[in-house]
C-alpha cells in the first residue's frame, strides 16, 4: 500500500466515529511530485468525509521516533484541533520510554507553534491609501 523509493512512514488517523485512515508516502521522481504519508492520510480521511479527528499515531521505518516535516504539520494545523494528540512511534516499538525508543507523544499545537490557520484569513486588515 505504499509507493516509497527512499522513505517510509505511516501515519495512521483515529476518527471520532472510530474509524482509521491510513496514509502512504507517495513518493514521485520529481520530488515535488512527492506527497509525505501524513498529508495523504489527510486527504484521504477529508475526502471520505472525516473531519474530526481523536489523535494521530505516526510510525517509521527508523528505530526512533520521528515527526512530520514542516508541510505536514502545516496540514495538521489545518484540520485538527491544536491539543489533538499525536503519537510518534518508533520502528521497534515497543520500547519502556521515549530515552530509550519508545513512543513520544506531542499535541498538532506543539509541532507548529505560533501558526498561521484558516481563522486568520478572517481578521481585519490594514488598508493602505495609494
Amino acid at each position: 500500500m505504499r509507493h516509497t523509493p527512499s522513505s517510509a512512514s505511516g501515519p495512521a488517523f483515529l476518527c471520532a466515529d472510530d474509524t482509521i485512515v491510513k496514509g502512504a508516502n507517495v513518493e514521485n521522481a520529481s520530488s515535488g511530485g512527492t506527497i509525505c504519508a501524513e498529508r495523504t492520510a489527510v486527504v484521504k480521511a477529508v475526502s471520505e468525509g472525516q473531519k474530526d479527528f481523536i489523535a494521530l499515531a505516526v510510525t517509521s521505518d527508523v528505530a526512533t521516533p520521528i515527526s512530520p516535516c514542516g508541510i505536514c504539520r502545516q496540514v495538521l494545523r489545518e484540520f485538527c484541533t491544536s491539543d489533538m494528540p499525536i503519537f510518534l512511534v518508533p520502528a521497534d516499538y515497543p520500547k519502556e520510554d521515549a530515552e530509550d525508543g519508545g513512543i513520544v507523544e506531542v499535541t498538532a499545537g506543539s509541532l507548529l507553534p505560533h501558526s498561521f490557520g484558516p481563522e486568520d484569513l478572517e481578521l481585519p486588515r490594514k488598508t493602505t491609501r495609494a
